[in-house]
């Protein structure tokens, strides 16, 4: 998705430089008039991208600004996000604000969780339960009928543009949302994951999209519109996700929405991880040791979780917990648990949490490996080496894999 670290060989073209120019200049003014000279300029670039779906050069730019000054990187991706997840509509003389949104549910499980078709009830219910609780009042819906995996979500902003574009004819002339489902990806089997119900709202041009956005009496803040929705909620996702623990989140703008349920769900996983291992092998947590190191190719993108049994080498499990681009960590800070908001901290504060005492930190960065076999992740073992995580032969053969 756009949302991750992209990695792309277009750094220098004329198009990149001037997209890095631009959005430098806008971290650097110091006016709102000079503010919009250069938003201006960076959305008709940007849009200009988006409409020939030349992705390579976003991602580029992208690449460059996080390199090199990541408030410019901010304002780039802010304004490329932005451009992908809304749009105004013009029908019939009226002007239409169009968002895309995303609906998170954050689940574990011991077993799978689903995706797939959604049942009309369910789209029913959704769009009953946004009008009441989320979305303002005057506004349209057009609702996917699809609970999506992080896989089959749009991979790119531009892939996120032309899905936008096409809920927005649907939700204001109230038409039948036209996509073609049938050939999704396979959805990796994995113990913690989010799930996402995808829907654009519209609004008349100027009017709230949100009840927190209203006036009195129809204004209601975030949090009571959250309970509104996961109390209106619960049932329906229920039926979909048979053994599953989950929570939903408050339904906002697509690009937000997908970052706060991968990392919502990264502590998730490492609590599946745990609970996963105690009920296939017969190991209390305190009974595993944990191996943690950070992966990338010059910073660190992801952080990699071996499991193993107390007093043995061997790796039986991994866990991964990526990065994201508003993060980034110092390749000298790497096993560094002095800051509390660092990934390392929130990764050993998960496992101690989880009841796994004996965590050691790598201060390497690790090359991103995967098998050369199975294509699966290797994990760090205690002495440093990136190896496969094999569960024991007598242990019972179950779906789940890796996070």
């Amino acid at each position: 998705m756009a949302v991750h670290r992209t990695k792309s060989s277009q750094r220098s073209s004329p198009e990149v430089e001037r997209l890095v120019a631009d959005a430098i200049s806008l971290a650097a003014s110091g006016s709102q008039i000079e503010d919009r000279f250069w938003e201006g300029r960076l959305n008709t670039r940007l849009m200009r991208l988006l409409k020939s779906q030349n992705q390579n050069v976003i991602d580029a730019a992208l690449d460059q600004t996080f390199r090199i000054n990541t408030v410019a990187f901010e304002v780039l991706a802010d304004i490329a996000e932005t451009l992908a997840e809304s749009l105004t509509l013009e029908i019939e003389d009226q002007q239409w604000d169009v968002l895309l949104l995303a609906m998170p549910i954050v689940a574990h499980t011991r077993y799978q969780i689903p995706s797939g078709p959604l049942p009309v009830s369910v789209i029913e219910s959704t769009a009953a339960a946004l009008q009441a609780s989320i979305v303002s009042t005057d506004t349209r819906l057009a609702i996917i009928p699809w609970l999506y995996s992080i896989d089959q979500m749009p991979h790119s902003h531009c892939q996120t543009r032309l899905l936008t574009e096409s809920l927005a004819n649907a939700a204001v002339s109230g038409g039948e949302v036209k996509l073609e489902l049938r050939d999704m990806s396979e959805t990796i089997a994995v113990l913690a994951d989010p799930r996402f119900v995808i829907a654009v709202v519209a609004a008349p041009s100027g009017t709230p999209l949100f009840r927190w956005q209203a006036e009195p009496p129809t204004r209601q803040e975030r949090g009571v519109s959250l309970i509104g929705w996961q109390t209106a909620m619960q049932e329906p996702m229920g039926s979909l996700l048979p053994g599953c623990e989950f929570e939903l989140l408050l339904p906002e703008a697509y690009f937000t929405n997908c970052r706060l349920a991968d990392k919502h769900v990264r502590p998730l996983s490492i609590r599946a991880a745990v609970n996963y291992l105690e009920t296939t092998l017969g190991i209390l947590p305190a009974g595993l040791s944990c191996v943690v190191g950070a992966f990338g190719e010059e910073q660190a993108d992801e952080y990699r979780i071996s499991f193993s049994m107390k007093g043995s080498p061997e790796i039986v499990y991994g866990v991964i917990w990526p990065l994201y681009d508003r993060e980034s960590v110092a390749n000298d800070a790497l096993n560094d648990v002095s800051d509390d908001e660092s990934p390392i901290k929130r990764i050993c504060d998960a496992l101690h949490e989880a009841g796994v005492e004996d965590v050691f930190r790598h201060a390497m960065l690790f090359d991103p490996e995967l098998c050369d076999d199975c294509g699966a992740p290797l994990f760090p073992d205690r002495s440093g080496e990136a190896v496969h995580a094999e569960m024991p032969d007598d242990a019972p053969t179950q779906q789940p894999l890796f996070h």
